[in-house]
């Protein structure tokens, strides 16, 4: 049997030398690099047994590098990280994108060794189960209570074959959270097809997703195509009565026919679908088949928005800082204090989607290191839509005066629908004298008499 290869990737040239000189002793092949871009290079020449990777280089971290290995699908090996100054955090995350274990320096060789046989032995062990190492891309983001208990609900579905609907606002991640259970539950070889509900149209949609035969020639269609993996209907509220018709058919069936065919297809892909948090409102205005969400959600997953979570959001700031400067090689920069306080309590309008956005501007347009709470504040929106939620209005931004004026016009708004348009009611539920009310409506230019109810 060949000799394991090993990679170490350490930018001090003792280290360096010290572990070659060890491993070789050892009788493993031993292929070393000084920095992130000889590791790169390395290992798009080579295949590796194992990688011993340090965490702190001059020109990337090791957590960028394993990083963007686990997002390629690169990452094929164990990763041992090493570090002179490591903290629980690093070790976690290291943990987290699949780094087999952290060691410490000034390395105990004892331990090294044991560390590297324990590596390789488990990757014997574990040739055929590589889902333990997921790109770090499907393993939704944050440490906070709620991403965490959303990240087991999510493991406990993936190891079921029902349909999951995933319900959220846009930008949440609806998608990714799809994604993560197609990849937790299924072969990695497994197919995944994604259709926007948008691209099917009238005209189109049957032969989209039932497939055809023409003179013997077979045309698979979507469902056929993700089968032994899994289909994600993107947005059900976009679905045409004709899409959703022949969806909740194939979903009651369990078959379907090609379009110009005779003999029945088996259903044998896992439907997964997003959809909007209003969802009720389009059943009701008739736009969504009730009987369709019912048929997709047989188990439902709610993606929360961003500002349920912004604890998470220095979290998902680095990530994100960490993603695009390996991706689209852009400069790296960090935020201040002042400039993650700021976005932690930001509402985030567009969620997830919306905070990408802005690092990713920052990252492209700034030029120094440290991004400052003023390029924040010209990046997020100053203005909110005067019918969205309160919770979605960014009062930081606004003078005194005009945050409590926007928040009292908000808060009425929304308090006098609760009371059908009635200001009398209004009073009481909000502890105010009628006259004063009245007053306060009319400086605020909420208009009561437009809201059904009248004044008592």
């Amino acid at each position: 049997m060949s000799a394991s290869h090993i990679l170490v990737v350490d930018d001090e040239d003792d280290i360096r030398a010290l572990i070659d000189e060890i491993l070789s002793e050892e009788g493993y092949k031993v292929t070393v690099a000084a920095d992130g871009a000889a590791a790169r290079v390395a290992k798009e020449n080579a295949k590796f047994d194992l990688i011993l990777l340090d965490i702190w280089m001059p020109d990337t971290d090791g957590i960028s590098l394993l990083r963007g290995w686990s997002e390629q699908g690169g990452l094929d090996c164990p990763v041992v990280m090493m570090s002179g100054h490591g903290t629980v955090d690093t070790a976690v995350e290291a943990t987290r994108l699949g780094a087999f274990d952290f060691v410490e320096k000034p390395l105990s060789l004892a331990k090294l060794l044991r560390t590297v046989e324990r590596a390789l032995e488990s990757s014997k062990k574990q040739m055929n189960s590589s889902r333990s190492l997921l790109p770090s891309l499907l393993a939704p983001v944050g440490r906070s209570r709620i991403m965490k208990e959303l990240r087991e609900k999510v493991q406990q579905y993936a190891n079921h074959d029902s349909s999951v609907l995933l319900i959220g606002e846009p930008g949440t991640g609806r998608g990714a959270f799809a994604r993560y259970i197609h990849n937790l539950g299924t072969s990695i070889d497994a197919p995944l097809i994604n259709v926007l509900a948008t691209s099917l149209t009238e005209s189109n949609c049957e032969e989209q997703l039932l497939g055809s035969e023409v003179n013997g020639t077979v045309h698979p269609g979507f469902f056929e195509k993700a089968a032994g993996g899994t289909l994600i209907l993107d947005e059900l509220t976009d679905l045409n009565e004709k899409a959703q018709k022949i969806i909740l058919g194939i979903l009651e069936q369990g078959q379907f026919v090609r379009a110009g065919g005779r003999e029945a297809v088996r259903l044998k892909a896992r439907v997964l679908a997003t959809v909007g948090a209003a969802y009720e409102a389009a059943i009701q205005d008739g736009g969504l088949r009730r009987e369709l969400v019912a048929n997709l959600g047989v188990l439902t997953v709610r993606v929360p928005p961003l500002r349920e979570y912004a604890e998470d959001v220095p979290e998902l700031l680095s990530y994100y800082v960490d993603k695009l400067v390996d991706a689209e090689n852009l400069s790296f920069r960090r935020f201040s204090v002042a400039a993650q306080n700021r976005l932690r309590n930001y509402p985030w309008p567009d969620n997830v989607h919306e905070l990408k956005n802005i690092v990713q501007r920052l990252l492209m347009t700034g030029s120094d290191e440290e991004i400052s709470l003023d390029e924040i504040e010209q990046q997020i929106s100053t203005t909110s839509n005067a019918g969205d939620p309160l919770v979605k209005h960014d009062l930081l931004s606004l003078p005194l005066r005009e945050a409590r004026e926007q928040f009292e016009r908000a808060y009425l708004q929304q308090q006098l629908v609760l009371c059908d348009g009635k200001v009398g009611k209004l009073a009481k539920r909000v502890g105010m004298e009628r006259t004063h009310l009245y007053r306060k409506l009319r400086s605020l230019g909420v208009d009561f008499r437009s809201i059904s109810g009248g004044e008592d």
